[in-house]
């Protein structure tokens, strides 16, 4: 199973290309994605999305939060912070989702790379 971050998403629903799309394309056809519920969140969240596109995007997997989740992102956050580094609330999350449950992540957002630095968070395209 292969998590996504909303930019990558949002490049493949508005047709756009790079190597994180290409992925992102072979990983939905391989019915492989799985998405971080922050991920959901974000995507839902545009007012203009079209209904069939959220209804997609509503079916597919949805990570399951673990026991600890809150407290283990918090103490990520805080170690990214400590460094002097920026760590955006939604990212933390989305990286500790990707943690717990070991999974590699398809992002185009370059604010991912602290995570995968501090925490060995798996990055894809690397």
């Amino acid at each position: 199973m292969i998590a996504a971050d909303s930019s990558s998403l949002i490049a493949l629903l508005s047709g756009g290309v790079g190597d994180d799309v290409t992925i992102l394309d072979q990983t939905l056809a391989d019915h492989l994605l799985v998405l971080p519920p922050v991920v959901l969140t974000e995507l839902l969240s545009d007012p203009r999305l079209p209904k069939a596109v959220a209804e997609s995007l509503q079916s597919l997997p949805i990570m399951e939060i673990q026991d600890g989740y809150w407290e283990r992102a918090g103490m990520l956050r805080a170690q990214v912070l400590s460094k002097g580094r920026k760590a955006r609330l939604a990212d933390t999350l989305i990286a500790q989702a990707c943690l717990d449950h070991d999974m590699p992540i398809i992002v185009r957002d370059r604010d991912f790379r602290i995570f995968a630095a501090f925490s060995g968070l798996r990055l894809l395209p690397t």
